[in-house]
């Protein structure tokens, strides 16, 4: 039976089963909005964690930076309404936005920009993405609307950079309280945060920009794909634009109640590997573990055949992106024999820890099946979401796990080292991207970011599953929800209901 008919079962069952209860679909204002989300973040600061659902919240909604990403991944002026670059590439002159005020009135000017920078940087930070700033010598705010950045070297993407939620401007007099009343510069700000079920925006009414025209937008959590696709059908949610039911797709795509955008994102998934913790310091073992993957099987039995298959941590839709897909074949013969070189002819035992969303849940079964065909028992460890940025994030406390990474060109975490989760250190590596950052023309960098693909290609850092696709479903009448993901980032700016 092929998998498209399979899929038509499945979505055939759901529309008999949940028909009746679509029908009762009540009537939705057009001045809200209710979107559905997989993840519940673990607080809505950007610039004080990973979890891409605090993004997927509050970029561009609640909070701003100098520059935004919009929805083709291009930068744009956000509280920065222009800047000039030195000859020499090394200083950058950002003229600011003026008559603008954060949610609580307090006025937003130079001052905070060089805050808001210093503390990203600064030695305690607790910015997932401290990274971007590292260029970064010095900032100096000139007057109230102006303010210059010194670079170490010449970096050509920083202003692209600083269009990532980690840099958003935030004020000294309430950053510290970000993480449960956010208060930012946006179109939106925070109403309430109801634990483990939703959370509310509506309109800021004085936002110093063109008013938002949705009044007001709730983020619900649903966690399990059966509930998201039962709230759409009943007309709980208006949009849900990280599906998490591909299953489903078809049955929404015949329904013209619907609109159904394939997408694309810049998640990575990845099976992440502990580098630094044995056995998995051995690059043949983790060279075992990339040719016991089927890539193919794990995209069509997890995702319904919605993936792009990937050999290393890069995604296909850009110019410096190389396939190496074929470097590590799907290959179980010479998985074992790659295993009894390291020692471990007998085989292994590992903990694979999955976080909720159905891809790493789905994904990891078929995982785990595929590793015990060449001796590698894994005990499948379930963990929310809280606990995986505890203990595998922060921690690393784990053999095993999958995740998708959808910051945007984030091939340089692996020049973190010990600093980061995968505990991938090689001086090589680091060198690669310490060159791209000063690399300013576009064939120059392609051929850096296609030497670093490669890098990790044959260390094996990671198994390289698939690029996410971006499954998004909504209310036919919706209009201007973004169907690509260049960053994590619901921007609900340009949204509305058609008349």
């Amino acid at each position: 039976m092929t998998r498209l008919f399979d899929r038509l079962l499945v979505s055939t069952a759901l529309a008999l089963g949940m028909g009746l209860l679509a029908e009762a679909s009540p009537a939705t204002a057009d001045d809200s909005l209710r979107l559905g989300m997989v993840l519940e973040p673990p607080h809505l600061d950007p610039t004080a964690g990973a979890a891409a659902a605090i993004d997927e919240i509050v970029y561009a909604n609640v909070f701003q930076g100098l520059t935004r990403i919009d929805r083709d991944g291009m930068v744009q002026p956000a509280l920065a309404k222009s800047w000039d670059v030195s000859d020499d590439g090394l200083v950058y002159t950002f003229a600011l936005q003026e008559g603008v005020a954060f949610h609580d009135g307090s006025a937003f000017d130079a001052d905070d920009v060089v805050f808001s920078i210093n503390r990203a940087i600064a030695d305690d930070s607790v910015n997932a993405q401290k990274g971007l700033f590292e260029p970064i010598e010095s900032l100096t705010a000139r007057g109230p609307h102006e303010v210059i950045i010194t670079l170490k070297r010449p970096t050509g993407h920083l202003a692209f950079n600083l269009g990532w939620g980690d840099a958003v401007i935030v004020a000294p007099e309430s950053a510290d309280g970000n993480k449960s009343m956010p208060i930012g510069t946006g179109p939106f700000k925070f109403s309430r945060w109801v634990q483990g079920d939703r959370i509310e925006l509506v309109r800021h009414d004085d936002y110093w920009g063109d008013n938002a025209t949705l009044e007001q937008a709730v983020f619900q959590i649903i966690p399990d794909p059966s509930a998201a696709v039962a709230a759409m059908l009943a007309g709980d949610l208006d949009a849900f634009p990280n599906f998490p039911a591909p299953e489903s797709l078809l049955q929404f795509e015949a329904d013209p109640r619907f609109t159904v955008k394939i997408g694309t994102t810049e998640g990575e998934t990845i099976l992440a590997i502990n580098n630094g913790r044995s056995p998995l310091d051995d690059v043949k073992v983790r060279q075992a573990i990339a040719h016991a993957i089927d890539r193919q099987s794990i995209i069509d039995g997890a995702m319904f055949g919605y993936g792009t298959p990937i050999g290393s941590h890069f995604a296909p839709h850009h110019a410096a992106y190389v396939d190496l897909t074929d470097r590590y074949a799907y290959d179980p013969e010479t998985a074992k024999a790659l295993l009894a070189d390291a020692g471990h002819a007998d085989g292994l035992a590992l903990t694979l820890k999955l976080p909720p969303p159905s891809y790493a849940r789905r994904g990891g079964e078929i995982i785990a099946a595929q590793l015990a065909a060449i001796g590698i028992e894994t005990e499948i460890i379930p963990v929310e979401w809280a606990q995986w940025l505890d203990q595998v994030f922060k921690g690393k406390d784990y053999d095993l796990t999958i995740v998708s990474h959808t910051e945007p060109m984030d091939i340089e975490i692996y020049s973190r080292g010990a600093d980061y989760y995968f505990d991938y250190q090689n001086p090589t590596f680091k060198a690669l991207i310490d060159q791209l950052a000063e690399t300013a023309d576009d064939d120059g960098r392609n051929a850096i970011l296609a030497e670093a693909q490669t890098t990790l290609a044959d260390d094996s850092v990671n198994g390289f599953l698939f690029q996410l696709a971006k499954h998004g479903v909504w209310d036919a009448r919706i209009e201007g929800l973004w169907e690509n993901s260049p960053v994590q980032a619901n921007d609900l700016t340009d949204v509305r209901w058609a008349n």
